[in-house]
């Protein structure tokens, strides 16, 4: 089975996470799938706009639990050149020349809350939820910090970043986290004619330029993130956290 899904109509590039039976949990293969992916997407001449969605009943729940056990026993090496493949990927969509939309319906956690973040506009359903738990279980939202101050203010994302609490969908469109809250049998319609929109009605080039004004170039700041990132699974906390995550046992920090 194919791990990411891409198809083309009415010039909306629409990619589907497909690992479902894993709530759309993120490993090494899906984030090198994902990031070729877009990074294609990014640069087919029949995309205007592309919408990021998936299959399931979650968007994503961020690292895969097999996929954390190997990390206890990286080297520092592997696990920045772990950590740097994250970023190219939340890079691809954040300086993707194309507008992307995330369509968000059951959870997006951690990595995958991160995924949602670094697209230009996202949509959710009232069931939804977001969050970025790293620091319940001694890592850190490294990355995602490069993006998140800039869409929410410093103010929200110290809020969110710190407690690593788990919000609804309506206190994200309340931060501005998110910009649409739109009913489950609704979401692709409207996803779609959000999108249909802006191919009809806005100038690619200018969609282009102006998105590279917004978003800034932040390159060094994802240099330092992702060395950090490395360096705290080096950590005791670290340890400590992933043996109690993945033997589901409370931590006492």
């Amino acid at each position: 089975m194919n791990l990411i899904k891409y198809e083309v109509n009415t010039r909306i590039g629409t990619i589907t996470l497909n690992r479902p039976e894993k709530s759309n949990a993120l490993n090494p293969e899906l984030i090198s799938a994902l990031t070729d992916t877009f990074k294609n997407a990014s640069e087919d001449k029949l995309v205007k706009v592309i919408v990021l969605k998936a299959a399931g009943n979650s968007f994503s729940a961020g690292a895969d639990l097999a996929y954390l056990q190997t990390l206890e026993t990286n080297s520092y090496d592997e696990n920045l050149a772990d950590s740097r493949n994250l970023k190219n990927l939340f890079a691809a969509i954040y300086y993707s020349p194309k507008i992307v939309i995330a369509q968000v319906e059951g959870y997006a956690i951690a990595g995958g809350c991160g995924l949602a973040t670094v697209c230009d506009f996202i949509f959710a359903t009232p069931e939804s939820h977001f969050g970025y738990t790293e620091v319940k279980i001694g890592f850190v939202p490294a990355i995602v910090s490069c993006f998140l101050p800039q869409k929410i203010g410093e103010t929200l994302s110290k809020e969110l970043l710190y407690t690593g609490k788990i919000i609804s969908a309506d206190e994200a469109l309340n931060c501005r986290l998110i910009n649409f809250v739109t009913n489950s049998t609704e979401i692709n319609q409207k996803v779609h004619s959000f999108a249909l929109h802006l191919c009809e009605n806005s100038s690619e080039s200018s969609l282009t330029a102006t998105k590279k004004l917004i978003n800034k170039n932040i390159d060094s700041e994802l240099e330092i993130a992702i060395k950090m990132n490395a360096s705290i699974r080096e950590t005791n906390d670290f340890k400590k956290g992933i043996k109690a995550f993945l033997n589901k046992q409370k931590i006492n920090w």
